[in-house]
């Protein structure tokens, strides 16, 4: 953490040049990290692994990046940002379209990227020992996706499907990491809306669990 945070105090400047392996393994911070849950006894899937299976294609890159400006701009959860900001962000994501009845998501299954919803709605489950679904939620545009898995590179915790098509913007690990170190204050404009997201989360989790213990 105390590398990520100097990295996006300095930029690109945090890494001297020709320092050598030491470099280009900070340079990579989250994909790193993934990499090195490898050994962990849970399945698998980064995005471009989980794109092939599910027939991901590609998005027109000026439509999503102005979709994306659009949600993300009317965000209060995202910091000030203009719309040049944002533009560059789009620079960093991949905008894909996927059809209905997808599993954009898995269960308890090891991932290197976050979704961003543009368009349609996404179904989120936990799927129970017995195999029945229960449902969570159910994503709209400008809901994200997958962003705690990208962020501790722990596993899933539910069951993403998409319920219509959906067009959606990736911000995989590398990407993030190469938006953290080219453009350190998109990068942590990005990590403190994330923050802000999973602080909000917690938040009601915490409300609903203390009206259900109050009951009891």
């Amino acid at each position: 953490m105390k590398k990520l945070i100097e990295k996006l105090k300095g930029g690109a400047s945090a890494v001297p040049e020709g320092s050598g392996a030491d470099s280009d393994e900070d340079s990579r911070f989250f994909s790193t990290m993934f990499q090195e849950r490898a050994d962990d006894n849970l399945p698998q899937a980064t995005w471009r692994e989980r794109a092939a299976r599910i027939g991901a294609r590609a998005y027109d890159r000026e439509r999503g990046a102005q979709t994306f400006a659009q949600l993300w701009g009317a965000d209060r959860y995202v910091a000030a940002l203009g719309p040049q900001d944002l533009q560059r962000m789009s620079q960093y994501l991949e905008f894909v379209e996927v059809g209905a009845d997808q599993e954009i998501i898995g269960q308890d299954e090891l991932g290197d990227y976050m979704l961003i919803v543009l368009e349609g709605t996404i179904a989120v489950d936990r799927i129970q020992p017995w195999g029945a679904r229960a449902r969570l939620a159910e994503a709209r545009p400008g809901d994200m996706l997958g962003e705690m898995s990208l962020l501790d590179a722990g596993s899933r915790f539910s069951a993403c499907t998409t319920l219509t098509p959906c067009v959606l913007a990736v911000v995989d690990a590398e990407g993030l990491d190469r938006m953290i170190m080219q453009e350190p204050r998109l990068g942590l404009a990005l990590l403190a809306s994330l923050a802000r997201r999973l602080s909000l989360r917690l938040r009601h989790v915490s409300a609903r669990l203390s009206a259900l213990l109050s009951r009891g």
